[in-house]
């Protein structure tokens, strides 16, 4: 078992920041004091991870991106370069309010997947398996498994775990790739 990460010449990692086994941290990235990244993922160039903000096992994100304080990554999440997260709704630089007043969390569940320049404003959860396309805009919650596009993100289909789009044109639902199984309840799918 691997107890140390790598770190490129040109990475910033300051100390007091929790780094896990295997995690890769490419050149031009930096990963602030209080910031937690889990093991096996890969930070690549040019990506910032402030204080607060956390991120799980085996997560990919790509250059480019912030991970700002209240923003919370569970395990196998993909985020594509150039993707934007927020967490405040309403920022003033000339205000100086407590944070209580204007920290929204925004929470990104296990194995979704974020796509290249999407932007997800704070205070919303990325479904379990869920897809944002590239350059959608996400101002509200995405179900598991949805694939959501369009500025507003809106659903636009279903996604298995795999990946595979799933044709939801009935209660039953199996993936014609992986064979996994759903159920169609209301207006979302969960594993069967």
């Amino acid at each position: 078992m691997r107890t140390e990460y790598f770190r490129h010449p040109q990475a910033l990692v300051e100390e007091g920041s929790r780094v896990g086994a295997g995690t890769r941290v490419w050149a031009f990235a930096h990963i602030l004091s209080g910031a937690v990244v889990g093991e096996e993922c890969n930070i690549c160039d040019g990506v910032f991870v402030e204080t607060g903000a956390t991120i799980g096992n085996h997560v990919t994100v790509k250059t480019g991106v912030s991970i700002w304080e209240g923003v919370h990554v569970s395990d196998g999440v993909f985020i594509g370069p150039g993707a934007v997260f927020t967490n405040d709704l309403v920022p003033r630089s000339f205000l100086k309010r407590d944070k209580s007043d204007w920290l929204r969390e925004t929470f990104l569940k296990e194995g979704c997947t974020i796509g290249a320049n999407a932007t997800v404003v704070c205070g919303h959860t990325i479904g379990k398996f869920a897809f944002v396309a590239a350059g959608a805009v996400v101002t509200r919650d995405v179900p598991d498994h949805a694939m959501v596009m369009g500025v507003p993100a809106k659903v636009a289909g279903w996604v298995c775990k795999c990946g595979s789009n799933l044709s939801v044109n009935r209660r039953a639902i199996t993936c014609k790739n992986c064979g996994e199984r759903f159920v169609k309840h209301r207006n979302q799918i969960r594993i069967a």
